[in-house]
């Protein structure tokens, strides 16, 4: 167990602030990996209609493509990041690689629907292997302080343009190519870095004997699953569905005996300390905050340019390129930030930013010009915004902490993502769905449920603001290193 900067002693302060050859070639992979991961996450998405023609799949079926991802991905992130600990980062991070590149040839070869469901299960699973591992590869690789800050506004940028990129070619590649070049895109792209990572990759985990806690796993594995397909479940059934509610309460208790496990257990899958650091739990909320809200968010205005501005769906993307554009920009933006106030200050800010962005939609009317420039203008600064809370609230869960706890601490960022992505569109529309969007509504009726989803949106982003301003406090001695650092 070792921090970044017992091993950094006998750098002068000109080589620490300095990216080497060698960490900007490590960089360059593993963010390589990362947006392949985010451009994986929408890709297909966009390509489900035309799956759906070809497969005779029914939207039910078809749904399942995107559920089945989430709930691979999603309940097991934090225990793959914890076996990246114990046992070698490097090794799990091929692995996954490997998983994601045969997934994504058999979804595109696939002949049945039941081919492109093991490709999905494939990726979700190469995503909960590769996604912790290659962020706590990047944490590692670059000492606390402006470096690593640096390198994780890098890893939000690609990130946001993964998914941003992700949306319009999967448009482009299903049109010119048909929806199976979705898939067969990662095919070259996972050979290419297989084939590099071996050799620039170093192993930053000391792999260990550990125990690994096999009741903890077992119970946050199954609460994360239960959480995710109880609420994958509102947009087939809804939120009265006895069913849903009775996932989410099983999910309740489940993470509840994960609690109980891990305060008893001598080789506990995360300590009870490091969840009760203010950095980790507040840090992870405002991720949840963020990434639940911007989905929810998105799913929102695309149902006002659609239906009540009548936009057609290359207007939309390009909408949404423009919001890709300011998160962005926000990822390269965060790193001075970060340097300058921190990651708990830089936090609010980016929270509040997608607040009240979202706020000024409450003035959306059915004018197609106003209501269009609109939608671009304050996403892209709301964009600007998420990108900012994405990167600040990685550096606050993995700052502070060994570099034998970063593979949690990256467990619980990237599943803190997936979670985020998947319940954020079920709650709002949900919301919406209550209060006019629904089947034969009258424009009118559209527009009072769009506005009340997006109040609901930015109210849960203002009151996640006040907790992290009220409870995060930081000692004083990390508040003066991060204001110097």
């Amino acid at each position: 167990m070792h921090f970044h900067g017992v091993m950094d002693q006998n750098l002068s302060p000109s080589e620490k602030q300095r990216t080497s050859p060698k960490q900007a070639i490590i960089l360059l992979v593993l963010l390589g990996a990362q947006f392949m991961f985010a451009l994986d996450f929408s890709i297909v998405t966009v390509a489900l209609p035309a799956i759906g023609r070809d497969m005779a799949m029914s939207p039910s079926e078809l749904s399942w493509i995107i559920t089945l991802f989430a709930l691979s991905a999603a309940g097991l992130m934090l225990l793959m990041g914890r076996i990246g600990d114990y046992y070698g980062r490097k090794k799990l991070f091929l692995l996954g690689m490997a998983l994601l590149t045969v997934g994504s040839l058999i979804g595109g070869i696939a002949p049945s629907p039941e081919f492109v469901y093991t490709a999905r299960i494939l990726q979700g699973i190469a995503t909960a292997v590769t996604a912790p591992s290659a962020l706590a590869l990047i944490t590692t690789s670059f000492p606390e302080g402006r470096l690593r800050n640096k390198a994780l506004s890098l890893n939000g940028a690609i990130l946001s343009l993964g998914f941003g990129i992700g949306s319009a070619l999967g448009g482009v590649l299903t049109d010119l190519l048909g929806w199976r070049f979705t898939f067969y895109i990662n095919v070259p792209i996972g050979l290419l870095i297989l084939l590099v990572a071996p050799f620039v990759i170093q192993d930053s985990s000391e792999p260990t004997k550990q125990k690994l806690d096999v009741p903890g796993a077992v119970a946050i594995s199954a609460a994360l699953f239960t959480l995710v397909f109880g609420i994958s479940q509102v947009e087939n059934a809804n939120w009265s569905d006895i069913q849903v509610w009775g996932f989410l309460a099983l999910s309740a208790v489940l993470l509840a005996l994960f609690w109980i496990i891990e305060k008893n257990s001598t080789h506990p899958l995360a300590t009870v300390q490091i969840l009760r650091r203010p950095s980790v739990a507040l840090g992870n909320l405002g991720g949840m905050a963020t990434f639940s809200m911007e989905s929810g968010k998105v799913f929102l205005l695309t149902i006002y340019l659609q239906q009540i501005l009548a936009t057609s769906p290359l207007l939309t993307g390009v909408a949404f390129a423009v919001l890709g554009t300011g998160a962005f920009l926000g990822g390269i933006a965060a790193a001075p930030v970060l340097n300058k106030i921190g990651p708990r200050n830089t936090l609010i800010i980016g929270l509040t930013i997608q607040a009240a962005t979202t706020l000024t939609f409450l003035g959306l009317n059915d004018n197609p010009t106003i209501g269009y420039v609109w939608v671009m203008l304050a996403t892209f600064i709301g964009g600007f915004g998420h990108v900012l809370a994405i990167v600040s609230y990685t550096a606050a869960v993995t700052s502070g902490l060994p570099d034998s706890e970063q593979g949690l601490a990256t467990g619980l960022t990237t599943m803190t993502q997936q979670v985020g992505f998947t319940i954020g569109t079920p709650i709002l529309a949900a919301i919406a769905a209550g209060t006019g969007v629904r089947a034969n509504s009258s424009p009118d009726q559209i527009l009072s449920g769009l506005h009340t989803g997006l109040v609901v949106d930015a109210l849960i982003l203002l009151s996640v603001v006040c907790l992290i301003f009220t409870f995060y406090k930081l000692p004083k001695e990390v508040t003066e290193d991060a204001q110097t650092a």
